[in-house]
Protein backbone atom coordinates (compact mmCIF):
# COMPACT_ATOMS: atom_id res chain seq x y z
CA UNK A 1 0.00 0.00 0.00
CA UNK A 2 1.09 3.41 -0.44
CA UNK A 3 2.79 5.38 2.14
CA UNK A 4 3.96 1.96 3.89
CA UNK A 5 7.85 0.69 3.94
CA UNK A 6 8.57 -2.75 2.32
CA UNK A 7 9.57 -4.78 5.48
CA UNK A 8 11.33 -7.10 2.99
CA UNK A 9 10.84 -10.60 2.40
CA UNK A 10 13.68 -13.12 3.51
CA UNK A 11 16.04 -14.01 1.37
CA UNK A 12 17.78 -17.18 0.69
CA UNK A 13 20.65 -16.95 -2.40
CA UNK A 14 21.76 -20.22 -4.50
CA UNK A 15 19.01 -22.68 -4.32
CA UNK A 16 20.45 -25.15 -6.35
CA UNK A 17 17.93 -27.33 -8.85
CA UNK A 18 20.42 -30.71 -8.97
CA UNK A 19 21.98 -31.78 -5.93
CA UNK A 20 21.72 -30.82 -2.51
CA UNK A 21 24.28 -28.23 -0.65
CA UNK A 22 24.93 -27.11 2.72
CA UNK A 23 22.95 -23.86 3.79
CA UNK A 24 26.06 -22.49 5.08
CA UNK A 25 25.22 -18.85 5.67
CA UNK A 26 23.36 -18.15 2.21
CA UNK A 27 20.48 -16.35 3.90
CA UNK A 28 20.65 -12.49 2.68
CA UNK A 29 18.69 -9.85 5.05
CA UNK A 30 16.33 -9.44 2.71
CA UNK A 31 14.87 -8.96 -1.20
CA UNK A 32 12.27 -6.12 -2.12
CA UNK A 33 10.48 -7.93 -4.49
CA UNK A 34 9.47 -4.64 -6.61
CA UNK A 35 13.21 -3.85 -7.12
CA UNK A 36 13.73 -6.76 -8.51
CA UNK A 37 10.36 -7.81 -10.75
CA UNK A 38 10.18 -4.20 -12.06
CA UNK A 39 12.44 -2.04 -14.12
CA UNK A 40 9.73 0.51 -15.03
CA UNK A 41 7.66 1.64 -12.21
CA UNK A 42 5.74 4.26 -13.42
CA UNK A 43 4.46 2.07 -16.59
CA UNK A 44 4.30 -1.56 -14.49
CA UNK A 45 1.30 -3.33 -13.14
CA UNK A 46 0.20 -6.52 -11.98
CA UNK A 47 -2.67 -8.49 -12.97
CA UNK A 48 -4.34 -11.60 -11.82
CA UNK A 49 -4.91 -14.29 -15.06
CA UNK A 50 -7.79 -16.03 -15.53
CA UNK A 51 -8.47 -18.85 -17.88
CA UNK A 52 -6.64 -21.15 -19.38
CA UNK A 53 -5.58 -20.34 -22.47
CA UNK A 54 -1.90 -19.87 -22.15
CA UNK A 55 -1.58 -23.17 -19.45
CA UNK A 56 1.12 -24.97 -21.93
CA UNK A 57 3.45 -21.71 -21.77
CA UNK A 58 3.15 -22.66 -17.71
CA UNK A 59 0.55 -19.66 -17.16
CA UNK A 60 -2.58 -20.58 -15.52
CA UNK A 61 -5.60 -19.67 -14.22
CA UNK A 62 -4.65 -17.06 -11.02
CA UNK A 63 -1.20 -16.38 -11.67
CA UNK A 64 -0.46 -12.95 -11.21
CA UNK A 65 1.55 -11.24 -14.28
CA UNK A 66 3.74 -8.16 -14.09
CA UNK A 67 3.14 -6.13 -17.29
CA UNK A 68 5.42 -3.41 -18.17
CA UNK A 69 3.61 -1.00 -21.03
CA UNK A 70 7.25 0.53 -22.30
CA UNK A 71 8.42 -2.32 -23.46
CA UNK A 72 8.30 -2.34 -27.09
CA UNK A 73 6.19 -5.84 -28.65
CA UNK A 74 8.15 -8.18 -30.46
CA UNK A 75 7.77 -11.30 -32.14
CA UNK A 76 6.87 -14.60 -29.97
CA UNK A 77 6.77 -12.91 -26.64
CA UNK A 78 4.11 -12.82 -24.37
CA UNK A 79 2.02 -9.74 -24.36
CA UNK A 80 -1.94 -8.40 -22.92
CA UNK A 81 -3.47 -7.13 -25.52
CA UNK A 82 -6.44 -5.42 -25.97
CA UNK A 83 -9.21 -6.56 -28.65
CA UNK A 84 -12.35 -5.51 -29.28
CA UNK A 85 -13.41 -4.09 -26.05
CA UNK A 86 -11.39 -7.17 -23.90
CA UNK A 87 -8.09 -7.80 -22.63
CA UNK A 88 -6.33 -11.01 -23.67
CA UNK A 89 -2.70 -12.64 -22.56
CA UNK A 90 -1.76 -14.67 -25.75
CA UNK A 91 1.74 -15.14 -27.45
CA UNK A 92 2.56 -12.05 -30.12
CA UNK A 93 3.42 -13.52 -34.04
CA UNK A 94 4.37 -11.39 -36.79
CA UNK A 95 3.92 -12.54 -40.35
CA UNK A 96 5.03 -9.46 -42.31
CA UNK A 97 2.09 -7.01 -41.71
CA UNK A 98 -0.14 -9.53 -39.76
CA UNK A 99 -0.55 -10.01 -36.23
CA UNK A 100 -1.48 -13.43 -34.71
CA UNK A 101 -2.75 -13.90 -31.23
CA UNK A 102 -1.63 -17.39 -30.34
CA UNK A 103 -3.06 -19.11 -27.17
CA UNK A 104 -0.90 -22.09 -25.36
CA UNK A 105 -3.63 -24.26 -25.16
CA UNK A 106 -4.36 -26.45 -28.07
CA UNK A 107 -8.44 -26.21 -26.95
CA UNK A 108 -8.18 -22.62 -28.29
CA UNK A 109 -7.42 -21.05 -31.78
CA UNK A 110 -5.07 -18.43 -32.88
CA UNK A 111 -6.65 -15.23 -33.41
CA UNK A 112 -5.70 -12.67 -36.59
CA UNK A 113 -5.58 -9.65 -35.87
CA UNK A 114 -7.82 -7.56 -38.79
CA UNK A 115 -8.35 -3.61 -39.80
CA UNK A 116 -11.90 -4.23 -38.72
CA UNK A 117 -10.59 -5.44 -34.69
CA UNK A 118 -10.30 -2.35 -32.10
CA UNK A 119 -6.46 -3.76 -31.36
CA UNK A 120 -3.61 -2.18 -28.89
CA UNK A 121 -0.67 -4.42 -27.32
CA UNK A 122 -1.47 -2.95 -23.85
CA UNK A 123 1.59 -4.11 -22.41
CA UNK A 124 4.61 -6.54 -22.31
CA UNK A 125 4.90 -9.76 -19.81
CA UNK A 126 8.16 -9.78 -17.85
CA UNK A 127 7.52 -12.13 -14.86
CA UNK A 128 4.40 -14.57 -13.87
CA UNK A 129 4.12 -15.03 -9.87
CA UNK A 130 2.70 -18.59 -10.07
CA UNK A 131 0.96 -20.08 -7.03
CA UNK A 132 1.12 -23.74 -7.31
CA UNK A 133 -0.48 -25.68 -4.04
Amino acid sequence: MEGEKNAGIQFFEGIKAGFPSPAQDCFESGIDLNRVLVKNPSSTFMARVSGDSMQDAGIRDGDILIIDKSIEPRNGAIAVCYVDGEFTLKTIKKDGDIIWLVPANVNYKPLKVTAKNDFMIWGMVTYTIAKRF
